[in-house]
């Protein structure tokens, strides 16, 4: 079995943190490369720690080469603290690395986006995910995959005051949540780390993932 090499970018957030154990576990990966400021908990053999500013991040271009790009980049404009901090790491270093990962001939990029994103919304956070979706969309990849979780369900490092009351309000209504709402139902995260990797090793047509399918895709 050909062995592939995994990119990673975001690995200490709530989502990338469950990937990096999956993609450590997974014996298709034989190299980790992980792009982060901070290093991670998990501990292997299989990891190659580049730490980055992400201010710099061509000044390590070279090193992002491999098989798959998992992009788990993501903020919120409270932590960003401004909507150009927000802008820069939710668009501007997604479209920036999937720049130099499609120069350096990696086959297969893929990306969290979110529920709703859309470039024309008149929502600054949703319009902001849809930019960088469209942006990330004009490299011919092999393979492009775009993934729109609804609520992510998991245990964050830090605590999200308005998420945490969400996810209260939100559990009981999954069930109520059918037909055209059910890509509203919140997802546990775990499940959205378990479909990158199903999505990255599994030829598919569709490149674009509601809420509802991932999960869909993840009980098969």
């Amino acid at each position: 079995m050909h062995k592939k090499t995994a990119i990673l970018f975001g690995a200490t957030g709530l989502t990338g943190s469950l990937l990096l154990t999956k993609l450590i576990q997974d014996e298709r990966y034989e190299t980790i490369k992980v792009f982060t400021r901070s290093v991670p908990d998990a501990r292997s053999d299989k990891l190659q720690i580049i730490n980055i500013d992400l201010e710099d991040l061509e000044k390590y271009s070279d090193e992002i080469s491999g098989n798959d790009l998992f992009c788990c980049l993501g903020t919120t404009i409270k932590k960003a603290g401004t909507k150009d901090n927000f802008r820069k790491v939710d668009l501007e270093w997604p479209a920036l690395i999937a720049s130099i990962a499609h120069k350096n001939g990696v086959p297969n990029f893929l990306m969290i986006s979110s529920i709703g994103a859309d470039p024309g919304s008149s929502n600054f956070y949703l319009r902001t995910k849809g930019e960088a979706e469209k942006a990330v969309q004009q490299y011919d990849f092999k393979k492009t995959v775009i993934l729109r979780p609804s609520m992510l369900l998991g245990k964050r490092k830090e605590f999200r005051l308005l998420e945490e009351l969400g996810k209260i309000i939100m559990k009981p209504v999954k069930l109520i949540l059918r037909g055209k709402l059910k890509k509203y139902r919140p997802i546990d995260a775990e499940r959205v780390a378990k479909a990158m990797i199903k999505f990255a090793n599994t030829t598919t047509s569709k490149y674009v993932f509601e809420s509802h399918e991932i999960e869909l895709y993840t009980k098969r």
